[in-house]
């Protein structure tokens, strides 16, 4: 077996590297790359086996060729500083007189194996093992929030190996004070630390004697007993009780005063975090499931995203903001809801008219319905602002600017939505973008659905089979009612688009509800059967 490359210094005046395959040092972590590459001459790294001989031959591989001529590019740099020249920087000529070769000889080995000159740096010279990610340190990380009110207890942790990176923050954390922020090691009782040893760290600046009376009382010892439970119970296990330290950050409100709440939050915090971290806690599939469904409790409210067709969309295209509020109070309340703020309303009132619907309906998804023909990243930086979820561009407006439009808000996080309205082959058209919207609407116009009296809703078929792989809600709009929707929902359509039928109505919560009734899906809210969220 080949031996690994490592290396140790010898002496304290001649810098060089020698080798020595026996000797563990580089992959441990103790020397970092720069370190070596400082203290090696490019003679030393050729004596050592890493390159071969500067002997003029042709090298075998394209790392070989790589390490070969870093290597000369760094002789020559050492000697340009030996020399006082003005410029350090290595040239491929004087490289090619190191390697013992014509200029043009370097060009034709540089072309054979895919090298620029300029790509080549001192880092290439360390063999392969150095590069690697070093060994693996146990780093585990939890948190948990148990409890109500000023005593309320949030615990953030993280739990490793003493000789990690957990290990040397403990140390730099125990080290290194700064005002308010005191660290401290747990304790059960003063003189019995738990172990493994654990250290608090206060989340809220400690300002008077009363509220480090808290976290150097209860807080502390409602950590410190967790940990000793924890091993107890197996959630740590025993032979890892030496090796491993903790670092946890506790949170201890100013106004809490009741201990006996304060230990007892803190404590089943750090023994939920504790577990959560050792289970690695909440799995992806957890996270997938939850992420769209939760409501942070200190935000208040919830940020809708639509991961659950499908939906109803009211599309306000009356030019009345009171109007348009009354019949948002009269809306039932449902998650499948969408408000869309019509070009009507837009046109009339600014941007600004989202953010005032936004105070009546702060867990609702809001469209921004601007049909932006032009500036694309200008209009969605303007639907942004003011609160919306989606915005609509017109899908007569050209490929590059829908391209900047989609780009945009993608960035901001935010819905792309293009409205196919008198676009003729919407499919093309979408197959002409770098990126897919969001959301496609497959709109007929008002003047054309009364001529016509046809639907655009064959297109959801293409549309699916077209983009298959891709991630894209179809949306349908004009002239939609009860005994029609169905049909366009039966044909794939994720959200119904509708206007007149509910904003004209004059019982808005009944027409509302005959929409929802569609299907089975649409009559349930999100989570009505669950019992318990975290």
């Amino acid at each position: 077996m080949t031996p690994s490359f490592r290396f140790v210094f010898v002496g304290k005046i001649q810098r060089r590297c020698v080798y020595k395959p026996e000797v563990v040092g580089i992959s441990s972590g103790r020397f970092s790359v720069p370190t070596i590459l400082n203290s090696c001459s490019a003679s030393s790294i050729v004596e050592s086996g890493i390159v071969s001989e500067f002997n003029g031959k042709k090298p075998n591989t394209r790392e070989e060729f790589t390490r070969l001529l870093s290597a000369a590019k760094e002789k020559e740099r050492q000697m340009r500083v030996a020399m006082k020249r003005r410029s350090t920087k290595p040239t491929v000529s004087g490289t090619a007189k190191i390697l013992n070769v014509h200029r043009d000889t370097l060009y034709e080995w540089m072309r054979e194996f895919g090298v620029e000159f300029k790509d080549v740096g001192r880092r290439d010279l360390m063999p392969v093992e150095v590069m690697e990610k070093p060994e693996k340190f146990t780093y585990l990380i939890g948190e948990a929030l148990m409890g109500e009110g000023s005593e309320v207890a949030h615990m953030d942790l993280i739990i490793g190996d003493k000789d990690g990176p957990v290990g040397r923050a403990f140390a730099n954390g125990l080290s290194n004070l700064s005002a308010g922020h005191t660290p401290l090691l747990a304790v059960i009782r003063p003189n019995l630390p738990p172990k493994p040893h654990t250290l608090l760290v206060p989340k809220v600046t400690v300002k008077d004697l009363d509220q480090a009376g808290k976290i150097f009382g209860p807080a502390q010892a409602g950590v410190a007993k967790a940990v000793a439970d924890a091993v107890e119970e197996g959630i740590i296990p025993r032979d890892k009780t030496e090796d491993w330290v903790i670092i946890a950050s506790v949170f201890v409100h100013p106004e809490a005063k009741d201990y006996r709440r304060i230990y007892q939050y803190n404590y089943g915090a750090t023994k939920l975090a504790l577990k959560r971290a050792l289970t690695k806690y909440p799995s992806l599939d957890k996270i997938m499931y939850d992420k769209d469904r939760a409501k942070h409790p200190i935000m208040g409210f919830k940020v809708p995203r639509l991961w659950r067709p499908p939906y109803l969309q009211v599309a306000f295209d009356i030019p009345s903001l009171e109007r348009t509020k009354k019949i948002i109070m009269e809306l039932p309340q449902s998650d499948r809801i969408i408000l869309e703020v019509g070009t009507p309303l837009l046109k009339r009132y600014g941007t600004r008219v989202i953010r005032d619907l936004r105070e009546l309906a702060r867990d609702v998804f809001i469209v921004a319905d601007l049909k932006t023909l032009d500036v694309g990243k200008v209009e969605v930086d303007l639907a942004f602002d003011e609160t919306a979820d989606a915005v609509v561009a017109s899908g007569l407006a050209a490929t590059a600017t829908l391209n900047k439009f989609i780009y945009e808000a993608n960035r901001l996080g935010i819905y792309a939505v293009v409205d196919m309205m008198n676009v003729e082959d919407p499919v093309q058209k979408l197959q002409s973008l770098k990126s897919l919207p969001n959301i496609v609407i497959l709109h007929r116009a008002i003047d054309v659905e009364k001529r016509t009296g046809k639907t655009r809703w064959a297109l959801i078929k293409e549309i699916r089979q077209a983009f298959r792989e891709e991630k894209i809600l179809v949306a349908v709009a004009g002239g939609l009612t009860p005994e029609t929707a169905p049909e366009a929902l039966t044909l794939g359509a994720d959200i119904i688009i509708v206007g007149r039928y509910i904003t004209q109505s004059k019982d808005i919560e009944r027409s509302v509800r005959e929409f929802l009734k569609c299907t089975s899906e649409m009559k349930r809210d999100i989570d009505l059967l669950r019992v318990h969220v975290e």
